[in-house]
This record gives structure tokens, C-alpha cells and sequence, in this order.
């Protein structure tokens, strides 16, 4: 996902700073440099260990008001701004299709590689007005969710 955004960002001239946390204290600090450096945006990629930290990530990023998308739905339940990526629903609907097929006694190397093309948007708007932000009524439209 880095090499990706690295590689869009110079392809818009737009200057981004990839910061890696690993606990709770390097996230705080990440912040800090956020502020300290006035980051725009921040795109929180997919990692277990953040989304574990999601309330953590969410907070922080309203309280040093910073507009933040992550790529699943659970950010914005938790407070996060917005979301945009695949549906966890659909990729756990395909994890269990596959199961079935190899209990049902076809080789896992036999199986073709499926791309989810179910994505979701998730708008969090409590959370948009805490950043002093308007969410235009086109965007809202196009989310499969708006938080209230």
C-alpha cells in the first residue's frame, strides 16, 4: 500500500510523510509530528495492529483535528471520519466459499484468485463537523453509510 500511495502522490505532486507505529506511545508521537509538521490528512493503512488502536487513532485524529480515511468501516463507527475500502463482509463471504470448496475436496492451488470489487464508503458527519468540515451532499449520496 506505501509503494501505491508513495507512487499516486508523486503523480499529483503532493508531498507525503509514511510514519510507522508499532504501540500505543509511537502513535502519540506520530501525532505529535503531525501537528508539529501541520499534516493536511492522514491515510491510516490496513494493519491489525491499528485497527485494534482504531478509538486511539480516531480520537487523536479529531482532537488535533486532522481529516482521516481509513479502509474499513469500523474507524468511522469508532469516530473516525470516513472509509473507503473493501467490504469485510464480502471478502469473509468468499473466505467461506473457498472453505466449502476445499472441504468439498478441491486443491487450494486449483482455486483462481478473486479480487473483491465490493468497496464501501463510510462518512462519519458528528465527526466531520467536530473537524469544522462540510460533506458535500454528492459525497453523501455516493456512501453506502452515513453516521448520524
Amino acid at each position: 500500500m506505501t509503494r501505491d500511495v508513495t507512487a499516486a502522490a508523486s503523480a499529483i505532486a503532493a508531498q507525503i510523510e509514511v510514519v510507522h507505529a508499532g504501540d500505543s506511545q509511537e502513535i502519540e508521537a506520530a501525532f505529535a509530528t503531525f501537528v508539529r509538521n501541520r499534516t493536511e490528512a492522514l491515510l491510516v493503512g490496513t494493519d491489525s495492529f491499528f485497527y485494534s488502536r482504531r478509538l486511539q487513532l480516531a480520537t487523536l485524529a479529531t482532537r488535533y483535528a486532522i481529516p482521516a480515511i481509513y479502509t474499513v468501516r469500523e474507524y468511522p463507527e469508532a469516530g473516525g471520519l470516513m472509509s473507503y475500502g473493501t467490504s469485510v463482509k464480502e471478502v469473509f463471504q468468499q473466505l467461506g466459499a473457498y472453505a466449502g470448496r476445499v472441504l468439498k475436496g478441491e486443491k487450494p492451488a486449483d482455486l483462481p484468485v478473486v479480487q473483491m470489487n465490493k468497496f464501501e464508503l463510510v462518512i462519519n458527519l458528528p465527526t466531520a463537523r467536530a473537524l469544522g468540515l462540510s460533506v458535500p451532499p454528492s459525497l453523501l449520496a455516493r456512501a453506502d453509510e452515513v453516521v448520524e
